[in-house]
């Protein structure tokens, strides 16, 4: 029962932070009066003027998807220097090293894409140059981006006949200014009031208890931890993420970073629905995610007590649950949510080690990544992926009574159920795909380091995590070679930006149609009806696109594990 109570408390402060700041995000991308407007108003007028932004302008969906790709490519590029340069610039103590090409091509990729995967451990390879400039930066940035495509697309189903969709500019600077940059300051200050390092010192040299010499790494980690799981970033400073103890040093910094990893994914549906002028609908999609989220999250955490006959009960307390993996100081409820928070968010942060889990926890995980992220998703993209479901949920019931399908007013014509189809198989594509060429080339095959269905599901985790920018890992897949690198570097660039161009393009669709009244052969699409079927649709396509592969990897592991010798 005690294990019980940060999940309650994590429930409740998510649960109560949705109305209020669910409706100042949506007074700051609608341009209305709110609470920092008057102290930050100014800067944000300069920083246009500065920059030669007209914040009046408004862009087609096509010069919204270049500015998108041009400043997503701008940020790769530097990453990739700063990366590869690393010990040529400022702030390297350590004097690490340049990354290869291959290892900085995946970790700029990685982060301007949001989806923070490390093929390489932080605090060992990379200087706190790196750590500030390039990934802190960026992960407001990539954050940012999501958040601004998720806008366009709202914006444009609840105007009537435009030709455009919004600026990017000014979507962005809104986001960062107003929304990320304020809330990972606060939340910034708790972590380190609670013992989370903030440092530019050089590593420090200790003798252990045990009397051998040691390295004691320091460094920015309340930084990158504050917008990392507010922003839906993942990754971390150190390479044992946030099982690391100067990076979520107790329970209470526990709580904190859990309920943050879901609190602005959660509150952005229901912003979604302010700006799209009916509240309904973003009720609606968040009712929809919990429906799913809870069966997952559940299916986990009994997993993980679930111990596999086979253990020797004479070295492992089966009893006490599945302990491997997994700090003492947060037990396995903890764990086991945060498993599925990190995986249906696209957040991609660990404070477990995920290979150890047992594999049908595995597979839960797998599974809510491979449903494209919408159970929540992240920051912006969970909006626009859930959006994506609704319109071919829409387009599946028009079907059935032999109407024209509509969602707000707006008729879907072939043109939007085209991109629907391309948003939603663009990741499965990029997953299979990408498994099916590893296992057949011996360089997949080498980095495997268990046999058989267990081995199969790293490589399956890995690309279902890379093409949906999650970022999360089974721990055992060695990653780091040149054909990782590049293999993941490419799902996660496609991943991405395939969605984003796609998602635009039905925006600026959206923008240029006129709304047509309800009548009485209108589907409601804001209805508990609508949200079940909406939550069988995503079911049904997941399942069919991905059980196959599951079935080699996490089910056969499942049949082989649990039954007695």
């Amino acid at each position: 029962m005690y294990e019980m109570i940060p999940i309650f408390l994590c429930v409740a402060l998510v649960a109560v932070w949705i109305k209020p700041l669910g409706g100042y995000m949506a007074a700051v991308y609608l341009g209305l009066p709110h609470p920092l407007s008057r102290v930050l108003g100014g800067f944000e007028s300069r920083l246009y003027r500065l920059c030669g932004i007209h914040p009046e302008r408004g862009m087609s969906w096509r010069s919204y998807s270049f500015c998108v790709l041009a400043f997503g490519g701008f940020g790769g590029l530097l990453l990739f220097a700063i990366f590869t340069l690393q010990d040529l610039l400022p702030l390297n103590p350590e004097g690490m090293s340049g990354l290869p090409a291959h290892a900085a091509f995946n970790a700029a990729i990685s982060f301007v894409t949001n989806t923070n995967w490390q093929s390489y451990s932080g605090e060992a390879q990379l200087s706190y140059f790196s750590q500030t400039v390039a990934i802190a930066v960026q992960m407001f940035l990539s954050a940012a981006t999501g958040l601004a495509v998720a806008v366009a697309l709202c914006r444009s189903l609840a105007v009537r006949q435009a030709h455009t969709i919004g600026n990017f500019w000014v979507d962005m600077v809104r986001s960062v200014l107003y929304i990320l940059l304020p809330m990972s300051v606060v939340f910034g200050i708790i972590l380190v009031s609670q013992g989370v390092v903030q440092n530019y010192a050089p590593y420090t040299a200790i003798t252990t208890l045990e009397g051998a010499s040691a390295t004691l790494a320091g460094g920015p980690a309340a930084l990158q931890t504050a917008i990392k799981m507010l922003g839906s970033n993942g990754g971390g400073f150190f390479a044992t993420n946030s099982a690391h103890p100067f990076e979520n040093p107790n329970a209470i910094t526990n709580l904190l970073q859990l309920a943050s990893i879901l609190l602005l994914p959660a509150t952005f549906i229901y912003t979604a629905g302010l700006i799209m002028r009916d509240r309904r609908q973003g009720i609606m999609m968040l009712a929809a995610m919990v429906i799913m989220f809870m069966p997952f999250t559940a299916l986990i955490m009994t997993q993980e007590y679930n111990v596999s006959p086979r253990y020797d009960a004479n070295i492992i307390d089966v009893s006490e649950g599945n302990m491997e993996g997994k700090e003492t100081r947060f037990g396995i409820l903890s764990s086991a949510l945060w498993a599925a928070s990190t995986t249906a968010t696209s957040n991609g942060s660990a404070n477990s080690a995920h290979d150890s889990y047992a594999p049908l926890s595995g597979m839960a995980m797998m599974m809510l990544m491979q449903f494209g992220e919408v159970i929540f998703g992240g920051v912006g993209s969970g909006v626009y992926g859930m959006l994506t479901f609704v319109l071919m949920a829409t387009f599946m019931a028009g079907l059935m009574v032999g109407r024209t399908p509509e969602f707000l007013g707006k008729k879907l014509n072939p043109f939007d159920i085209k991109m629907t189809a391309v948003i939603l198989l663009i990741p499965a594509f990029l997953t299979l795909g990408g498994v099916s060429l590893a296992v057949v080339t011996e360089a997949g095959r080498t980095a495997i380091t268990n046999p058989g269905s267990h081995g199969f599901s790293q490589i399956l985790y890995a690309f279902t995590s890379a093409s949906n920018n999650n970022g999360s890992a089974f721990a055992g897949l060695q990653a780091g070679s040149p054909f990782y690198n590049i293999a993941l570097g490419i799902c996660m660039l496609i991943g991405r930006y395939g969605v984003i161009i796609a998602t635009l393009a039905l925006a600026g669709s959206f923008a240029s149609k006129n709304t047509t009244p309800v009548s009485a052969g209108t589907l409601p699409t804001h209805t508990p009806l609508f949200a079940v079927m909406l939550v069988m649709v995503i079911f049904v396509l997941g399942v069919l696109t991905y059980v196959p592969a599951l079935a080699l990897g996490p089910i056969v592991e499942h049949l082989t594990v649990m039954v007695p010798q």
